[in-house]
């Protein structure tokens, strides 16, 4: 049975597949307690309000007997930190720059979920897309998908780097696979990389530090220390992901959706920073981006004019430093100070 069902999900378009059980994870939830308990989750409160589940996939849903775990490429076709060194230009995230991966994912595992219940009627599923307490990358791991590199991104010899996770619970009960070990060696390409040092040690991250997480879950004013260091990523950092020398096997991406608009491969800063709130959604619908709303956004484009070092926008962005939020008015005086001063 698990070998019809891994053909069926090639077919509906996934790369790759694993299963594992749900108590297969059981060290995930003394590494998460030692996250949070060190504050390394910065505002992400939930992650401590749903500890349990999140660190016991058992718990999330007791009548669960197996854990299907697919994983999507989007390999990149262009070398994506190509962008990173034009400073007038925004970089973008490679999975943000067209449609959001969360609808496709999870069309593709309901579809794989339906089949399954046809083929095993009285089978019971759950899908997940980064839409509950679930721990996808240890549980990737143990379904034998990859690792968890020293950046604690998964990986895998064939998949490399860059796909998405998504997970079906089931009570069907199915052979699990091999857990996955790590093939990192003595590597230390992703942590060397990383613009903030964002990760304390091997197989540690700091989320207070990481360009993801500030440009993305981080709400309000960004520490001045770590602003000059952002560079222009306006929304999440693809640095240690690059970096990896396993890419170098990375699977093509089969899915046209996520290869980048034009539009925002690489988008100039001075159009971006002029975004209100109905010009935002506009430009980002269907986007990954619209999540994080314009006042976050714009925030992220003005540290990103501020290193700019472009002193022809001084006027654009001095007009937002009276802007309502208060965020973007604090980045647009942070900019113009910067920009004065050349």
């Amino acid at each position: 049975m698990k070998e019809a069902i891994r053909t069926y999900a090639l077919e509906a378009g996934f790369s790759a597949m694993g299963v594992c059980r749900p108590d297969a994870i059981p060290e995930a939830k003394e590494r998460l307690a030692r996250f949070v308990a060190e504050g390394r989750h910065g505002q992400m409160g939930w992650m401590a309000e749903r500890m349990n589940w999140r660190g016991d996939p058992a718990a999330l849903w007791p009548d669960a007997r197996s854990v299907i775990m697919l994983a999507e490429a989007y390999t990149p076709d262009e070398d994506p930190m190509e962008i990173v060194g034009r400073r007038d230009r925004g970089a973008i995230s490679v999975y943000a720059r067209n449609r959001d991966y969360h609808d496709i994912v999870k069309k593709r595992l309901k579809a794989v979920g339906r089949w399954l219940i046809e083929q095993a009627p009285g089978t019971e599923i759950k899908v997940f897309v980064d839409t509950a307490p679930v721990m996808e990358k240890p549980l990737g791991q143990a379904a034998g998908l990859g690792w968890q590199g020293k950046h604690t991104n998964l990986l895998g010899r064939e998949l490399g780097s860059w796909f998405f996770l998504g997970a079906i619970f089931t009570t069907l009960d199915l052979e699990p696979d091999k857990a996955e070990m790590s093939h990192c060696g003595s590597c230390t390409a992703c942590l060397d990389v990383c613009p903030t040092a964002a990760f304390p040690a091997p197989y540690q991250i700091d989320a207070r530090r990481c360009i993801s997480y500030l440009t993305i879950e981080h709400d309000g004013q960004v520490d001045p220390e770590l602003r000059p260091l952002l560079g222009n990523r306006i929304y999440g950092c693809d640095d240690c992901l690059a970096a990896c020398p396993w890419n170098k096997f990375a699977i093509s991406a089969r899915e046209i959706r996520y290869a980048a608009r034009d539009a925002l491969k690489a988008p100039r800063l001075a159009a971006l920073v002029m975004l209100d709130d109905a010009g935002f959604r506009a430009m980002f619908s269907g986007s990954p981006i619209k999540r994080i709303g314009r006042n976050r956004f714009v925030r992220n484009v003005l540290y990103a004019i501020g290193n700019s070092g472009d002193s022809a926008l001084l006027e654009t962005i001095t007009r937002l430093i009276g802007d309502p939020d208060p965020a973007v008015a604090d980045a647009a005086e942070w900019a113009a100070i910067r920009l004065r001063a050349i």
